[in-house]
């Protein structure tokens, strides 16, 4: 179920079912890191979180990281920091990447659904930062998760696929403790 704050700023509302915290695993294609080095294909976890402060944008917030075969943490992979506007149907994104790449996306929220198509309109890049050109994201709400796909070009590699999750609204703690008052102080007799 989509929820729609009541302090959520009115253009925003078709975003709504991006707000909240994200988490899941996906798989990562290899790709050049920040060494110039290809990585290997790997599962990864990530948490994202769309948040507002009741202006006109959401702030969007990813961190990921690879995964070994039992599903534990081995070392980072991305970080990626960004607001997200609406106009209409029209979806502008600006991004930074932690490795050193500033991004600009525009996209289009499709008609009828939860599923916003995003392109890379510019890139901008730290002379540290691995190649990168451009690139293509699929986002869309499926059955409650949260689930996207991304493609990356280089100077040297046409655009393909490199990372693609799906995530699970985590449930935040602090919203349960209103639900807390209503309980008997010795909390035994709620079970009476």
């Amino acid at each position: 179920m989509i929820e729609i704050p009541s302090d959520l700023h009115p253009s925003l509302v078709p975003l709504a079912f991006l707000l909240g915290t994200w988490q899941g695993a996906g798989v990562a294609e290899g790709f050049e890191n920040q060494e110039g080095q290809d990585t290997e294909a790997c599962n990864f976890g990530q948490q994202v979180t769309f948040a507002h402060d009741g202006r006109d944008f959401l702030e969007y917030v990813s961190h990921t990281w690879q995964l070994d075969d039992e599903g534990n943490r081995v070392r980072p992979l991305e970080s990626e920091h960004g607001y997200w506007r609406i106009r209409e149907r029209e979806v502008e994104v600006v991004m930074i990447r932690d490795q050193g790449v500033a991004e600009i996306w525009y996209g289009e929220l499709a008609e009828g659904k939860p599923q916003i198509d995003l392109v890379t309109d510019a890139v901008a890049r730290t002379p540290g930062s691995p190649a990168y050109s451009g690139g293509k994201r699929l986002y869309g709400y499926v059955n409650g998760d949260l689930m996207w796909v991304g493609e990356k070009a280089t100077p040297d590699t046409p655009l393909r696929p490199y990372m693609s999750a799906q995530l699970k609204k985590a449930v935040d703690p602090r919203e349960w403790v209103a639900d807390l008052k209503d309980l008997p102080d010795d909390g035994i007799a709620f079970f009476r």
